[in-house]
């Protein structure tokens, strides 16, 4: 590789053109963190691969959107998706447990999470859910509102620009990260 390529922005306009030099050293840069996270958060190196995967076609689909503007820097972006995505994943199968092959048990159960250990740490999601779902209520409107279409509804900063009459996508981004730092607050004033 002739050495990494700097900005953010010569980066997304390379990945918008399909360079696969830039999505390796993307890849080689942000992956690690990725993994990391997910490994303290209940995921496998196999959830970090998918995560990752979906993360950057997420993000070359944006890359190659002529309207779309970074206002973080690519690794934080990509974070942000990937977690996103695993939060939507752990939502799911909190409304519609799967068993996997590993929970279910294998001829190693001893050195494998038990019953009530699975059991335990559904009780410690749902007690999580709950604290979430109690802070986006005491975050008020529109934050509340605001925040329910971005990560439950999926609506795009330009939907929300729309539905919420925001003179243009940055004002509505703008809201979202006060509203979601309003919301960090109150859930970890909560969880303490």
């Amino acid at each position: 590789m002739q050495g990494f390529i700097n900005t953010e922005h010569q980066l997304l306009a390379a990945l918008a053109s399909g360079d696969r030099k830039v999505a390796s050293q993307l890849y080689q840069q942000n992956y690690p963190i990725v993994k990391g996270w997910l490994a303290k958060n209940g995921g496998s190196e196999s959830d970090a691969a998918d995560l990752f995967q979906e993360a950057m076609v997420v993000l070359f689909g944006k890359a190659q959107d002529s309207d779309f503007r970074l206002t973080c820097s690519i690794s934080t972006y990509l974070m942000s998706i990937s977690k996103h995505l695993w939060y939507k994943r752990l939502e799911k199968q909190s409304r519609d447990p799967v068993f996997l092959k590993e929970d279910i048990g294998t001829d190693e159960d001893e050195g494998g999470i038990g019953y009530e250990d699975d059991l335990k740490v559904h009780e410690e999601r749902e007690i999580h859910y709950e604290m979430l779902n109690a802070a986006l209520e005491q975050v008020g409107e529109p934050c509340s509102s605001l925040l329910k279409a971005f990560y439950h509804k999926d609506k795009s900063m330009q939907e929300i620009t729309a539905s919420f009459g925001y003179t243009n996508s940055d004002n509505a981004k703008n809201q979202k990260y006060k509203c979601l730092a309003r919301l960090r607050k109150l859930f970890y004033g909560m969880a303490s």
